[in-house]
């Protein structure tokens, strides 16, 4: 058998064990701090958390994507949190039934509304959206294409929470939502039932260094009793004054 066939091999059993491989380490080096995250937002979340005593916070990821890969929950769930994954791409749903069996995992999409819109698969599916307007902009931004379009349930946060959290909000949200994550955060009833801290993507996407910042969006979440606790320049990461205060 010839020296590349092993190697690959070897890649191969490396790559598929991963998950167990990560597990060992958190478990047995006290020292080790990794991040999942694009920009560190995990750490930025687990120290918060940290701080407010709270030591397994539950969470809802919208626009999951991948169980570890510029995740912003992995390393709450390997140090004992739980929580949901939101992926509608039924390929990348799959990894979240194997990866992370102690989550729940919906394989649907999250809107202002119950039922089913156009999801958009995007060459580089980090970029699909029920966004037809971000769909057809990416297409400007790069060598990005739009490979098909599929009819995906979708459904209101707050039926989320209350068929799979007993009605009580988790302590924490992440909204990776393309395009739709203003209209994710302008249903949520924050006056009744919100989560304490939220991380969510208020730079547009852009091939170019070109990405506009949506401040809007962070000050309407900021309306509603939070501040700014950190900035990655790509996600906003906001805290319930409330709850900080206390």
């Amino acid at each position: 058998m010839g020296l590349r066939i092993v190697l690959y091999k070897i890649k191969r059993f490396f790559v598929k064990r991963m998950s167990d491989l990560e597990m060992v380490l958190f478990r047995t080096n006290k020292y080790l701090n990794p991040s999942f995250s694009q920009l560190g937002e995990d750490l930025i979340i687990k120290s918060i958390f940290a701080q407010l005593g709270i030591k397994n916070p539950s969470y809802v990821d919208i626009g999951a994507h991948h169980p570890f890969y510029l995740s912003n929950t992995a390393v709450l769930y390997f140090n004992g949190s739980r929580g949901i994954n939101i992926e509608p791409d039924p390929l990348l749903y799959k990894a979240f039934v194997k990866h992370r069996k102690n989550d729940i995992n919906l394989n649907i999409g999250v809107s202002n509304c119950n039922g089913e819109l156009d999801f958009y698969i995007i060459s580089t599916p980090s970029l699909n959206t029920f966004s037809k307007e971000e769909a057809e902009r990416y297409s400007k931004e790069g060598n990005y294409k739009i490979t098909n379009i599929e009819k995906v349930e979708v459904k209101k946060i707050a039926n989320i929470v209350n068929d799979y959290c007993n009605g009580a909000f988790p302590h924490f949200l992440n909204i990776d939502a393309e395009g739709i994550d203003e209209i994710i955060i302008k249903d949520l009833d924050f006056k009744n039932n919100y989560p304490i801290v939220i991380c969510i993507e208020t730079l547009s996407f852009s091939n170019h260094r070109k990405g506009v910042k949506n401040y809007d969006l962070i000050n309407h979440i900021k309306k509603q009793g939070y501040f700014v606790y950190a900035d990655t320049h790509l996600n906003t990461i906001l805290v319930r004054k409330d709850n900080w205060l206390k």
